[in-house]
């Protein structure tokens, strides 16, 4: 079993203005993520998701100021950003990147090569990319584009769960990997979501604005972000709650601070 945990996190953006002093955005976090569970970060706009995801990934514009982050017992602060990768780690992006004359095939067999150490055999892999394409409804053609060039919101969101699929990460963290999907593409990629925490026991740390993603991936813990720290934790229950009143309770306890 692998375990992810975040204590007392702390984190500073640095603007994308070189002379903006950097913003203080995450003031204290606390979370423990185990192999095989759901985690659900919800929260309004600017209050600390991405961050999150991007301080676990080590985003270089994002600096943890005080706090440890662990998987399985190591420092992940002290890793680069390939060797997080390599302990486990995996990051779906909000806003997949295009990266213009590079396929799509080429990127996947690479990326793959990198996590495992070894670059699989052409006819096995051949093999395992057309069957986990297939799995998420994309045409084989799209190996042969660009990544992510002139790809549809839905397109970009579902090459990320591929990604997923075949990296077998220890521990996925998903940064609003439901924004921009259709009904047919968010039932898609949850159902990607789905098979990888059923066939590889992974964790998964689930960033969301909305509930609709909820409806098709169960979460065990729900988590409410609100000007930079856990507000409150629940069951799927507190989605619920979410769904129907929003998030006034949470925001209005913060102004009235």
């Amino acid at each position: 079993m692998s375990t992810l945990e975040i204590r007392d996190l702390h984190v500073d953006v640095t603007p994308a203005d070189a002379d903006a002093e950097p913003i203080h955005i995450l003031k204290g976090v606390n979370l423990t993520l185990d192999s095989g569970q759901t985690h659900a970060i919800m929260g309004p706009n600017g209050s600390g998701k991405s961050t999150l995801a991007y301080a676990i990934a080590g985003h270089p514009r994002y600096t943890v100021t005080q706090g440890s982050i662990t998987l399985d017992g190591e420092d992940v602060l002290a890793m680069s950003v390939d060797e997080r990768a390599r302990a486990g780690l995996f990051l779906a992006m909000q806003y997949p990147v295009e990266v213009p004359g590079v396929s799509t095939s080429n990127f996947l067999r690479s990326a793959v090569t990198a996590v495992r150490g070894e670059a699989p055999k052409l006819r096995h892999w051949v093999k395992e990319n057309r069957e986990a394409m297939a799995a998420l409804e994309i045409d084989s053609a799209f190996g042969d584009r660009s990544v992510n060039e002139g790809f549809s919101g839905g397109e970009k969101k579902r090459l990320e769960i591929l990604q997923l699929s075949l990296l077998k990460p220890k521990i996925a963290v998903l940064d609003e990997t439901d924004s921009g999907l259709d009904v047919d593409a968010l039932r898609v990629v949850s159902e990607g979501v789905n098979r990888y925490r059923e066939s590889e026991g992974g964790g998964v740390l689930l960033i969301t604005h909305y509930t609709r993603i909820l409806r098709y991936i169960t979460p065990d813990h729900v988590h409410v972000f609100v000007d930079g720290r856990i507000a409150e934790s629940g069951g799927p229950e507190l989605a619920d709650e979410l769904e129907e009143n929003g998030y006034v309770r949470f925001t209005s306890a913060v102004a009235a601070k």
